[in-house]
């Protein structure tokens, strides 16, 4: 290994100390009682270190969140070129969130912290930056949806109104993973997912949304 990969190694380890230490501190403590005095504390480095990487611990964050949404971006993606049907690749793309939320925790809890407070933490820039992520996530199902309009797979409705609906509602869904030992004790959580993925195709193709048992 040459001088310069090593180098790269050690800024990338660094950089995933700082965000694996700041990622362990948003839950045990919430952001507002984070420093980055903290964050570098947890994460065994220097404070200059810290500055090094990031100008505030909200860039620290952001930066978490983008990477979150950036790993189910490119799974997506994957789908969205797939040569299969429309509703096909929705389906799959619904049952690739639930995956996600499963396989990467760490992310997904990141992301939700912030999606679910009614505070926003953010610069303006930072949040965009952020917003920027999530939309191209809703454009790729936006654009899945208009082709199955076109072809006559789905009904004729607003595509991009119906991708953030088709997000939002299967992250709803997630949300209600927390009752699994309480209300929803006697249900099966993906069950309960697959059955709604099953409602929100069903009213897509302009079916009874009712009938699925």
């Amino acid at each position: 290994m040459g001088i310069k990969e090593r180098r790269a190694n050690e800024k990338q380890a660094r950089l995933e100390q700082i965000l694996d230490g700041a990622r362990e501190m948003l839950f045990s403590h919430g952001i507002d009682n984070i420093s980055m005095s903290g964050i570098a504390k947890k994460a065994e480095l220097g404070v200059g270190t810290i500055y090094f990487y990031f100008q505030s611990k909200e860039e620290i964050f952001a930066a978490l969140q983008e990477e979150g949404l950036a790993l189910f971006y490119h799974t997506i993606q994957k789908i969205h070129i797939c040569p299969i049907a429309c509703d096909e690749k929705l389906v799959r793309i619904g049952r690739a969130f639930y995956t996600f939320c499963r396989n990467h925790k760490d992310y997904y809890d990141v992301i939700n912290y912030f999606l679910s407070s009614s505070k926003i933490f953010f610069t303006p820039d930072l949040k965009n930056k952020i917003d920027m992520s999530g939309g191209k996530i809703l454009d790729l199902i936006q654009q899945i949806i208009e082709q199955g309009v076109a072809d006559n797979t789905f009904k004729q409705t607003d595509a991009k109104k119906y991708a953030v609906y088709f997000f939002a509602a299967l992250h709803g869904v997630m949300q209600l993973k927390k009752l699994e030992k309480t209300a929803l004790a006697q249900e099966n959580h993906q069950t309960i997912y697959e059955f709604s993925l099953a409602q929100l195709m069903a009213g897509l193709k302009g079916g009874n949304t009712c009938s699925q048992t």
